[in-house]
């Protein structure tokens, strides 16, 4: 019987004997391998923080005005009951806040993120008629926890922290959410504009209004309504209701009910004081201890590659610069492309000592220039085999 040793040993023959045979197939092949290599380089997601979270949906749902056992027993715990049954989920967690609860679907490893998201909103598009008139549920970002890849912050010595957060909400996000790989973009900070309708009700009563009945007529003012088309001239004309809400005058004549003494209208500004102010907040950002600010935080899409996602975004912002007041400044508060740069080049300078090491040992011992050679070239083949195989793996 052949030793299997000798067996082992006549099968690396061959192959040594094979390549020698044909140096310009091993030459084609190992190119052909090279090139696939730095192909899926160029083509992985880079990030310097393993993405290990699991496949999750979170779903939103905004409850003004409730406690926390209120949105527990009317929203939190119908949704969480609802969603043990999507097919591939494995846990199911609730949470309940004041004015708002946030529910985390798990899904299994493996569970393609897009098919999670339209079942959860299959089995979401059942749920409407359970939960409380005017609560409509609404899905996360398609992200994980890692994907907070940058944040900027906005600031002026002109401008209030009232007038910054509606740039960032009405144009930099709207913006920036277009960027290929942005899966959301999060305003913190400043003042969201508000108008404030402060009810007096003593000349509320004295009018014998309901709150409900200013309410509807605020909400069925503000609102355009169509027409038809006049012919003059050979040309038409569109005639159309002009009816949006622009300004603080405009809220101070909607009309909300009928003096019947008097036959004239009851205006919303003879039952209440109309003012522009800021919203209800529970935060705020402060840059560096210099004071309030006003930011965005920009979510990467789940599988994006964080580093080509960082550098759209930064010139996106470049771009955006050119349509700001001349006093407004964005100015970068996180940059993970930084530390994606830093691990990247770490792992070059790794190999490439790595590579001189082995080889310098190998000329040493063998004391042969051409035998060190296969060292030299099998390493960096190596190295990019790997990638190539970690891109196919996903």
């Amino acid at each position: 019987m052949i030793p299997a040793e000798n067996k082992k040993d006549g099968f690396i023959d061959k192959i040594i004997e094979w390549s020698i045979n044909n140096k310009i197939l091993v030459i084609i092949l190992t190119a052909a391998f090279v090139a696939a290599g730095i192909w899926a380089i160029k083509n992985t997601a880079v990030d310097a923080i393993p993405d290990l979270s699991d496949v999750q949906v979170i779903i939103f749902t905004k409850y003004s005005g409730q406690g926390p056992q209120i949105v527990e027993d009317q929203v939190t715990y119908p949704l969480t009951t609802k969603m043990l049954s999507v097919p591939g989920a494995i846990d199911v967690r609730g949470y309940s806040f004041f004015g708002f609860s946030m529910v985390y679907i798990i899904f299994e490893d493996g569970t393609d993120i897009y098919w999670a998201r339209s079942r959860v909103l299959e089995y979401l598009s059942s749920m409407q008629s359970q939960l409380p008139k005017g609560v409509s549920p609404e899905l996360g970002p398609d992200a994980t926890g890692l994907g907070w890849v940058y944040e900027y912050v906005l600031t002026s010595k002109k401008r209030s922290l009232g007038e910054l957060r509606s740039i960032q909400d009405w144009f930099l996000r709207y913006e920036l959410t277009a960027v290929p790989g942005v899966s959301e973009v999060a305003s913190l900070g400043g003042y969201v504009k508000q108008y404030q309708v402060n009810i007096n009700p003593i000349k509320l009563a004295s009018y014998n209004i309901s709150l409900e009945k200013i309410k509807k007529a605020i909400q069925n003012s503000n609102n355009d309504v169509g027409g038809r088309l006049l012919e003059m001239g050979e040309m038409e004309f569109m005639v159309r209701g002009l009816g949006y809400i622009k300004s603080k005058e405009d809220l101070e004549i909607v009309a909300i009910d009928v003096n019947k003494a008097t036959g004239t209208p009851v205006y919303l500004k003879d039952v209440a004081n109309i003012d522009i102010g800021p919203e209800l907040r529970r935060g705020l950002a402060d840059w560096n201890g210099e004071g309030e600010v006003v930011g965005g935080i920009v979510i990467q899409r789940y599988g994006a590659n964080g580093l080509d996602v960082i550098e759209r975004t930064k010139k996106k912002l470049q771009e955006l610069k050119k349509s700001l007041p001349d006093d407004v400044q964005i100015i970068t508060a996180y940059d993970r492309s930084g530390l994606i740069d830093e691990a990247i080049d770490n792992l070059t300078d790794k190999l490439i000592e790595e590579m001189i090491v082995v080889s310098v040992i190998i000329f040493i011992f063998l004391l042969h220039f051409r035998s060190s050679l296969v060292a030299i070239f099998t390493l960096p083949t190596a190295a990019i085999g790997a990638l190539l195989f970690m891109h196919l793996q996903g």
